[in-house]
């Protein structure tokens, strides 16, 4: 019999060592590095500079000697006319994302139960357009359209000539409409995320038990689409109450929000630390809506359960 031929290992030659991988808690830190140094040079550097700030008692560029108080957190005692402002952001907030929340919850419903394939695909980009456009164009469109013999005056006009105007330009809803065509599309995306992973064995369930459209959208796709709902009320609410743009352009003289009175000190009286209090101010208040909303959602998902 032929000699046995020996067979080539297929193991580390002897001597040469065995090569490591890196290990995951390094791969992990190195790819998550560059995002977070980002997040702390571009967010959490700024906010901690505008932190100290708002405890200063002059802008620290200027000449005046720098004493730490907290006499701009006493701005809303000290002037009371900012808490009907600060009230009516909140409100023209309310409503901006309660609005938001509506349209976008159906718009969503319609991408993800009505739409496939390119349909979809070229409503998704039609969605997304807004943000491919300045927005100071998108705001002063509106003023084309809202203003009295604008476009909505037009309209009317063609249809019944002696009919009076409609435009309402420099209103509260005219800023609302002006948040909601900015702010939509957050709303349109989040929920559409949520929409489009439930299950249509579940729907098609609840239709051969005999349930009505009503009752699949409120037992069912709504508690559902929930956590979509509350992450777009979160990403629409916190800049709308913030906003200056659209309340300044088509808001006029009834456009006075917390967002316009914050940019004023800025720029305008050059008192960064009233302005970087109040804006402080306002971020506490936001975060302690939104801390009693999560838990009323939770005792009631706990109640539900």
């Amino acid at each position: 019999m032929p000699a046995d031929i020996p067979v080539a290992s297929t193991g580390t030659p002897s001597g040469v060592p065995a090569r490591r991988g890196i290990p995951g808690s390094v791969a992990t830190i190195a790819l998550l590095l560059p995002s977070y140094a980002w997040l702390l040079l571009a967010v959490f550097l700024p906010l901690c500079t505008m932190f100290v700030f708002s405890f200063m008692n002059a802008t620290p560029m200027g000449k005046t000697p720098i004493v730490f108080t907290l006499k701009h957190y006493q701005a809303f005692y000290t002037q009371p006319y900012l808490v009907k402002i600060a009230w009516d952001s909140l409100l023209m907030g309310f409503w901006a994302t309660l609005s938001c929340a509506i349209l976008g919850f159906f718009a969503a419903l319609a991408l993800a139960r009505a739409t496939t394939g390119r349909v979809r695909e070229t409503l998704l980009i039609l969605i997304l357009l807004p943000f491919w456009t300045n927005g100071l164009v998108r705001v002063f469109s509106w003023t084309m359209v809202l203003r009295e013999g604008g476009f909505l005056d037009m309209l009317l006009h063609s249809v019944l000539p002696d009919a009076g105007s409609i435009g309402f330009l420099y209103t509260r809803p005219a800023i609302v409409l002006g948040l909601v065509h900015g702010y939509l599309p957050y709303m349109i995306l989040t929920c559409y995320i949520a929409l489009v992973t439930i299950d249509d064995s579940i729907l098609e369930a609840a239709e051969s038990l005999g349930a009505r459209w009503w009752t699949i959208l409120g037992k069912i796709l709504v508690p559902l689409a929930l956590p979509g709902l509350t992450t777009g009320a979160v990403l629409t609410f916190v800049p709308v109450i913030g906003a200056f743009m659209e309340p300044r352009i088509l808001g006029g003289r009834v456009g006075v929000t917390m967002g316009t009175v914050i940019e004023d000190q800025f720029t305008q009286a050059f008192n960064w630390p009233l302005g970087a209090a109040l804006s402080f101010t306002m971020l506490a208040v936001v975060l302690a809506i939104f801390a009693t909303f999560s838990g009323v959602l939770r005792r009631n998902s706990g109640a539900a359960a």
